[in-house]
């Protein structure tokens, strides 16, 4: 495996163990130990989660991280069986989200270049940022997908003002 391609990897995991709660909660709900974890988060070392474990943190914050990552590594992408149901104030909500972690993206590329070096934990803040970006826009994506599967969506009021 390229190093583009573990790092990736490695990435999803360090996100699915933060939002997991880290570490601890991490260990846990894996039935891992907390340094087995700990390799598990570090970009540095090359351990990768069993996939028992990947199961239950996936499970556990409801989100294909790793899962996803791995499809991506391979050249294919995940895909929902249904479309979610989309109400106005969801979409509206997964815009904004994934406007703030644009943001967060921004800020963090931003004070990481402004001495125009980039450390190696310069460089793992921006992933996460980018990793929590692209998080917000495939829920973004299945919003839109849902209102197009639904034919549209009225976002302004019928009634009378």
């Amino acid at each position: 495996m390229t190093t583009a391609r573990s790092l990736r990897i490695k990435s999803a995991q360090n996100q699915i163990i933060a939002l997991c709660g880290g570490l601890d909660e991490a260990a846990e709900i894996s039935h891992f130990g907390r340094s087995t974890v700990g390799r598990w988060n570090d970009l540095g070392d090359p351990t990768l989660m069993p996939l028992a474990a990947l199961m239950a943190l996936e499970a556990h914050c409801g989100q294909p991280l790793v899962t996803a990552a791995l499809a991506e590594v391979c050249g294919r992408r995940l895909a929902d069986p249904d479309a979610e149901t989309v109400s106005q104030g969801n979409v509206m909500a997964r815009h904004a989200d994934a406007i703030i972690q644009a943001g967060e993206l921004m800020a963090a590329g931003a004070a990481a270049f402004a001495d125009g070096k980039v450390s190696p934990n310069e460089a793992t803040t921006i992933d996460r940022a980018a990793g929590q970006l692209e998080l917000a826009l495939s829920q973004y994506r299945k919003a839109l997908a849902g209102i197009r599967a639904a034919g549209g969506l009225s976002v302004v009021s019928s009634g009378a003002a």
